[in-house]
């Protein structure tokens, strides 16, 4: 069996629940979504952790005239992000059970779509299927956005894809620019790993595919659009966008923008670096000050993954590893903490903190679930944000000791304000608001606690998850390293 049918299924799906109408709409889109996640357990059973090299490799003719093929396989690199996709999509459709949505067909068609999207993303070997599902996965969640978000959807919205769309340009731009130097005019991945780029070369193509991939992540101080944009969308839009969206750029950054330009990345290494940690201060002094509850969580997903592209950008097997594991964690933990909010914000018609408090009291089952999520999200130990922040600052730290210290202010300042943030929400007094506050209902007690016992689980024993990427990942730090002390004695 190949990648392709975890490609071929969510598109299916899509175009199936387009012609389904009433509330069957949204079981079917979830029974879609669990075959989906069912066959990626199976290929997760049969991957061979002890291959670097990719496996169930589907690979067709599309354009092969102009050098394009429809390449996906599955490897170490992009486990973890397959992994993320197949798995918090059903979690995020069950969510929107207690929601009702307008054109509810279109809704969870774009949903599918989307996933398509991304996993033609994660899975393609291929840089112009590469190119073509980085799109995909834009065009559904900007109609998600802008049809069924808040009331400046529309303005939010357009940034949202002026950003995006501008940023995608400039990858085309250096897809393109490497397609003509092959020798056979080729997208093939490994083809464009194989250039001989000149340092100048290199540094214009890291360039262009950095800013394609900051802006996703995003990256100070490309992130203005992603608080406004997390405030905006609905919120299984938000749980897209947070969970496993933002990852893309943290992907493009392992399996293309490093390997393809290593001595362009050498070079400009700090700046990025330096940049990832900024933002990590910056998101955290701006959710100290921040009262709805929903743009709190955006400012800290900010800091949250600037702490992962530091890590990633130091290229040690530490912070690389570390940038894995934590793709999962925080997946896990930003959708775990918006549905919380979302369930809050459905019962009670708010997100400003301040109107909040002592919902502990009349829920402390959602209580219970939402301080572990939390705690996760501060990475304590035996959590699962414990191992993977461990691993990224270590991987810092070993690059350059101050940026490891500064960076390292991310932990204590994000368990300051999201301690503060759930003492504020669920203790103290209840209100004549939050008193009326009715406990999570069986459907809700599932989500949230599978995703309590996967952080709970991933903390505890982390190594399967890590065992999984170890092969590809050294490999992978080997060949790139080997490929900028060649630069190094050629410069010599």
């Amino acid at each position: 069996m190949t990648v392709s049918i975890l490609l071929l299924l969510p598109l299916l799906a899509a175009l199936a629940l387009l012609f389904i109408k009433g509330d069957a709409v949204k079981t079917i889109a979830l029974a879609f979504s669990l075959i989906e996640l069912a066959l990626g357990v199976y290929f997760i059973t049969q991957f061979q952790t002890n291959i670097s090299s990719p496996q169930f490799v589907f690979d067709a003719a599309w354009m092969p005239k102009l050098g394009i093929y429809f390449t996906a396989a599955i490897d170490g690199i992009n486990i973890i992000p397959v992994i993320l996709t197949v798995g918090l999509v059903p979690l995020i459709i069950g969510t929107t059970f207690k929601r009702e949505y307008k054109n509810a067909s279109a809704f969870y068609a774009l949903i599918m779509f989307m996933q398509f999207g991304l996993m033609l993303v994660f899975t393609a070997l291929d840089g112009f299927m590469f190119y073509v599902g980085w799109e995909a996965a834009l065009i559904p969640i900007y109609f998600i956005c802008g049809m069924w978000g808040g009331e400046n959807r529309v303005k939010v919205t357009l940034k949202f894809f002026i950003y995006t769309f501008a940023g995608s340009l400039f990858m085309l731009l250096a897809l393109i620019y490497l397609y003509l130097q092959t020798p056979e005019h080729s997208f093939d991945i490994y083809k464009f790993y194989a250039l001989q780029l000149n340092p100048t070369q290199q540094a214009w193509v890291f360039a262009a595919f950095l800013l394609a991939f900051a802006i996703k992540m995003p990256i100070f101080p490309l992130h203005t659009w992603q608080p406004d944009t997390y405030t905006e969308a609905p919120a299984a839009g938000t749980m897209l966008l947070s969970g496993i969206m933002l990852k893309m750029g943290i992907y493009g950054a392992i399996r293309w923008m490093i390997p393809i330009a290593p001595v362009g990345f050498y070079e400009w290494q700090n700046n990025p670096l330096w940049l990832a940690i900024a933002g990590i201060l910056y998101a955290s002094i701006i959710a100290f000050r921040v009262k709805d509850s929903k743009r709190l969580i955006a400012y800290s997903s900010i800091a949250h993954v600037g702490l992962i592209a530091a890590g990633l950008l130091a290229w040690t097997i530490q912070g690389l590893q570390g940038a894995m594991i934590q793709m999962l964690n925080h997946g896990l933990e930003v959708v775990g903490v918006f549905f919380v909010l979302d369930i809050i914000e459905r019962q009670l018609k708010t997100r400003d903190v301040d109107q909040l408090g002592g919902i502990a009291k009349v829920a402390p089952q959602l209580s219970i679930a939402f301080l572990i999520i939390v705690l996760g999200s501060v990475g304590l130990p035996l959590t699962n944000g414990f191992i993977g922040e461990f691993l990224l600052l270590n991987g810092v730290y070993r690059y350059d000791m101050w940026m490891g210290i500064v960076a390292g202010l991310t932990i204590i300042l994000g368990a300051v304000y999201m301690l503060r943030a759930y003492k504020n929400i669920m203790q103290g007094q209840t209100n004549a608001l939050t008193a009326t506050f009715t406990d999570i209902t069986a459907g809700e007690k599932l989500i949230l606690g599978i995703i309590c016992v996967l952080i709970i689980v991933i903390g505890v024993y982390p190594q399967p998850v890590l065992h999984l990427t170890e092969s590809s990942v050294t490999q992978l730090m080997n060949d790139v390293n080997s490929k900028i002390s060649a630069a190094l004695l050629h410069k010599k």
